[in-house]
């Protein structure tokens, strides 16, 4: 719609974070969820079903609601600290809506989202680390391991159970939290909470923090253009009208963050993973477009004379976190090296 905001991500139950009443057919479908993983879950824990192990310490990102709650920004801020720290890490990940979702692939900076996934594309960008997507993530990390890498981080792995790890680290929407904490369908549960509670350490990405949890905030202050350039301030854009793309789990918590330099924004939240054409940029107007840089990785190279134009620009973010959680973390991988 010319000039307007527009909403065309999938959109999530009312009941999921809401107090709108479940459906009896989504209860049953719960039951019957949380039964089927729950067997699962305990068959590997009671050793009826093998776990592997690559050879390396193992921390594995993930949450346990479904939709994003920060975990690619947490690996690569992972990422970057090991690698300060002297560690040689690599990324495993199974990269969510690719093409070829059977082909296991590395994962290079100009590897093709489509082929390789928003997400590893992104930590590739950024990191510059091994990257290698499979749907089986024990054959991922240990092609990461024949590869050099002597530690793994899996992105979003919490429930591939086959994969043995040494550390689990869950990420936390600061905002929406659990929801009614009922498993899917009925909630947005991946597992209970209990399960979230045998992780080592647990961040929240935004909002309160609680008894044993580590606050983490997600903090950008530039916009880079997507066809190269300078950057520039998001302050600079104070005042003005821009349009505002999230393709993510949560575009409200980025149309906020926005929002907080004082930008007026036109807001475009579109589905997580979405892979856009010229058809979604249509907004009937030529205002600056302000991207999530997972958005943006999409659009890198499709080059001048495409619908991307010097209007377009990436809003990357960095992680912050307390040095003690790091202190933390890194003690718990110095004494499995030692092991």
């Amino acid at each position: 719609m010319a000039g307007g905001s527009h909403e065309r991500r999938a959109r999530l139950p009312a009941y999921w974070y809401g107090d709108a009443p479940i459906p009896l057919g989504a209860r049953l479908l719960s039951a019957l969820y949380g039964s089927v993983s729950g067997l699962r879950r305990g068959l590997y824990l009671k050793g009826w079903l093998r776990r592997r192990h690559p050879g390396v310490p193992v921390i594995v990102v993930g949450n346990i609601t479904a939709g994003g709650a920060g975990k690619t920004p947490m690996t690569i801020a992972l990422v970057e600290r090991l690698r300060a720290e002297g560690w040689n890490p690599g990324v495993a990940s199974r990269g969510y809506g690719r093409e070829r979702a059977a082909q296991p692939m590395w994962v290079e900076a100009a590897t093709d989202p489509a082929l390789g996934g928003d997400e590893p594309v992104l930590i590739a960008m950024r990191t510059g680390v091994k990257v290698r997507v499979d749907r089986d993530r024990v054959v991922a990390a240990r092609a990461l391991v024949e590869a050099g890498c002597d530690v793994v981080v899996c992105d979003d792995g919490l429930q591939h159970y086959r994969l043995a790890r040494d550390i689990e680290i869950e990420v936390v929407d600061g905002r929406r939290r659990y929801g009614n904490a009922q498993l899917l369908p009925a909630g947005p549960l991946r597992e209970l909470p209990e399960r979230a509670a045998r992780c080592d350490f647990r961040v929240v990405n935004g909002g309160e923090t609680g008894f044993g949890e580590w606050p983490m905030r997600l903090v950008a202050d530039q916009a880079q253009p997507v066809l190269g350039g300078r950057g520039r301030k998001l302050s600079a854009y104070s005042g003005q009208r821009v349009h505002a793309v999230a393709g993510i789990g949560d575009p409200e918590r980025y149309f906020a963050m926005l929002r907080g330099f004082g930008i007026a924004l036109v807001p475009h939240a579109f589905p997580d993973h979405h892979r856009y054409s010229a058809a979604d940029f249509e907004f009937g107007s030529q205002l600056p477009v302000l991207m999530t840089e997972k958005d943006a990785v999409k659009l890198v190279g499709v080059g001048e004379g495409s619908f991307v134009t010097e209007q377009f620009f990436s809003v990357p973010v960095r992680t912050e976190l307390p040095e003690a959680f790091w202190v933390s973390l890194l003690a718990k991988l110095a004494a499995l090296k030692g092991r």
